[in-house]
């Protein structure tokens, strides 16, 4: 089969067609299939851990909605509660009682935050919390780290210059100069550029924002000694620590990534936690929190101000509400670490066999992969990895079921949807993907 196929001839003419209304076809660029090419697959619908196309054709999905679907797709008591609360009635614009109760689960699983704020998408939350680290640190500049995606607010669309902890540079048209003079870019995982930018820094920074795993370089862990050296940083000068979680909230671990760390790094907290896909279940629903205090900062209480027509929406609380109450059940993340790993297993395996150079990791149901000998621990690394290889493993897997992210930078999910057989058949797809990749 090849990449545009007779099979896929309704998404053609769908993509064909979108392409008239809508910019590239699309209303989020990674889903236009430029970075491997051919025809991008229009969905129809899904259930459990499989979605199918408008062609009709089945696919066991790695996607998950970019990280909402924990649980897969249609879980019965998260439909149930969506059904209820349309119902019920779409929008307010008032304050609701499900409001309180979804804040309410995510500080009692997360132990840095005292207090949240809810919005509609991770980009308004992570900006949010910008806003609110620099009101309340009375400081402008901030650190970020390149491969790092923090959605797409002006201050943040930037990438490294040349040399040490250079300003950044907007790539994106549309973003003057001068929105990102305050922004730093450094390597990721590089203790050495951190320590030399708070040096000369230091007393300006108002806070460093990272995802401590990277998800948008495909799956890239921050080094224990790295964010350790973070954390002694941001105290000894009076910045704030931001873990970016949109992604590896609740589905790393119950308390995300920082959970993680703690297990290495006792005692250990950000200062804000900014949080998205997970906690709506798959509606548009996103969060920011951290202590109190900083939190009384924020509108109407304090001079940072923040607002949304849709936060706290009836149905988007009621989804995630639904979603977050069962996999805090017993047992659920340690199962969905061992589904992830045995898929992550299973392909190593497959490519040793194959004689392909293969490094893949995983953290609870996150999981990522690069075709070359060892995990890379930055941008640049990922980038020297072997690009067309995963392009050609791609549409291999595509073609035999399989849908993984459409691209090398990003990173895979697996649901507590996932059996042993769906495990077992993409392993059994990757052996034929790798000999034909």
């Amino acid at each position: 089969m090849s990449i545009d196929s007779p099979s896929t001839s309704r998404s053609a003419a769908l993509f064909e067609r979108a392409q008239q209304s809508i910019p590239g076809g699309v209303n989020s660029p990674v889903r236009a299939f430029r970075a491997v090419g051919g025809t991008p697959r229009f969905i129809a619908r899904a259930e459990g851990p499989y979605m199918w196309d408008a062609d009709g054709q089945k696919y066991i999905d790695y996607i998950g909605s970019w990280g909402p679907m924990i649980l897969g797709h249609g879980h019965p008591a998260v439909l149930e509660a969506v059904l209820k609360a349309a119902h019920d009635g779409f929008s307010f614009g008032a304050p609701t009682e499900r409001e309180i109760e979804l804040a309410e689960e995510i500080i009692r699983h997360v132990p840095s935050i005292e207090q949240v704020r809810l919005v509609s998408s991770g980009t308004e939350a992570a900006m949010s919390a910008i806003r609110l680290a620099r009101g309340a640190t009375g400081r402008s500049k901030l650190i970020k780290f390149e491969g790092c995606y923090h959605g797409h607010a002006d201050a943040l669309l930037v990438k490294a210059g040349s040399g040490l902890a250079t300003f950044g540079h907007p790539t994106s048209a549309g973003v003057p100069p001068e929105v990102v003079q305050h922004t730093l870019v450094l390597g990721y995982n590089d203790i050495e550029q951190l320590e030399a930018a708070f040096a000369q820094h230091g007393p300006e920074l108002a806070c460093v924002m990272i995802e401590p795993i990277a998800g948008n370089m495909n799956f890239v862990r921050a080094s224990v000694p790295f964010v350790k050296r973070l954390r002694e940083l941001c105290s000894q000068h009076g910045a704030l620590l931001v873990f970016d979680e949109v992604m590896t909230g609740f589905r790393v671990a119950l308390g995300g990534a920082q959970q993680v760390y703690a297990r290495a790094l006792p005692g250990f907290r950000p200062d804000i936690s900014v949080f998205g896909k997970v906690i709506g279940g798959g509606m548009p629903l996103a969060a920011f929190g951290t202590s109190r205090q900083i939190m009384q900062q924020l509108a109407p209480l304090g001079p940072v101000y923040q607002a949304g027509t849709l936060s706290g929406n009836p149905v988007a609380t009621a989804c995630g509400l639904a979603t977050l109450r069962e996999i805090a059940k017993p047992g659920f993340h340690e199962a969905l670490a061992a589904t992830t790993r045995s898929l992550i297993d299973g392909l190593s395996t497959a490519a040793h066999e194959a004689g392909v150079p293969f490094a893949a990791d995983s953290e609870g149901g996150m999981f990522g992969f690069f075709f070359g000998s060892e995990l890379p621990q930055n941008y640049p690394a990922v980038l020297a990895t072997d690009k067309e290889r995963f392009n050609r493993f791609f549409h291999g897997m595509l073609e035999r079921g399989v849908y993984l992210a459409p691209a090398l930078y990003e990173a895979g999910f697996v649901s507590a949807a996932h059996s042993p057989a769906d495990i077992a058949a993409t392993v059994q797809a990757a052996r034929g993907a790798l000999r034909a990749a």
